[in-house]
């Protein structure tokens, strides 16, 4: 699996107060797992994937979505809702990011977050592994 490259420098937005540098870093976590997902949108500014298996019900369980808003690029990530426990010993940093149970909100990019993020991504995908949703 391809480990995303996490960008050593802040990233600036852009005149319309996008981060297409932060969206692309976003996105590049989830595409690490693109081979067990099946994106349902893949365009500027939104992204939203589900797992390739079904759930016991036969619909698609949520992996994580990317929505751009204003300045504001919302990551959200089903498996840290499933597994709560995901979230302990996550940095101040990258918890005041948090909105609501699964939701990360950025506007801008910290080396040191994204590649805490990274590991989050990591450890999340893995659980659904050992729990067959991946």
């Amino acid at each position: 699996m391809k480990t995303p490259q996490v960008p050593a420098t802040h990233m600036e937005p852009a005149a319309d107060g996008t981060s297409p540098e932060l969206f692309a870093a976003l996105r590049d976590l989830f595409l690490a797992y693109r081979s067990e997902l099946s994106v349902m949108h893949d365009e500027d500014g939104h992204f939203y994937a589900n797992c390739r298996k079904l759930d016991t019900k036969g619909k698609a369980q949520f992996f994580g979505a990317i929505k751009v808003s204003g300045r504001k690029h919302s990551f959200h990530f089903m498996p840290v809702y499933d597994f709560p426990e995901l979230l302990a010993g996550l940095s101040p940093a990258l918890k005041k990011q948090m909105q609501g149970k699964s939701c990360f909100n950025f506007t801008s990019s910290d080396p040191a977050v994204l590649r805490e993020l990274q590991g989050l991504v990591e450890q999340g995908a893995s659980r659904y592994k050992a729990v067959g949703k991946l």
